[in-house]
């Protein structure tokens, strides 16, 4: 067996990009309360397709082992921290 154990949380958004917002914003709230919480490893899903994931952070190896902190569909160059010119209103 596993010495870790992953935590599936289901929260209901009315759509992709509120899904995304949301999810982002549990992620960076929680992986300030630990170091265990991956951002870069959280996807949503559609209620009836909960196999079809959409990823939520870029999450790219920048220079250095950092991974990029952006929403997946940034168009900004990647970075290690959110830019408030990146933050999206949905």
């Amino acid at each position: 067996m596993s010495a870790r154990w992953v935590i599936h949380l289901p929260v209901t958004a009315p759509d992709l990009v509120r899904a995304r917002i949301f999810a982002r914003t549990a992620a960076r709230v929680l992986a300030r309360l630990s170091a265990r919480v991956e951002p870069g490893g959280v996807t949503v899903s559609a209620e009836d397709q909960q196999d079809v994931r959409h990823w939520v952070f870029c999450d790219r190896l920048l220079p250095g082992g950092a991974r990029c902190a952006l929403p997946v569909d940034h168009t900004a160059p990647c970075s290690r921290s959110v830019t408030g010119l990146e933050r999206r209103r949905g």
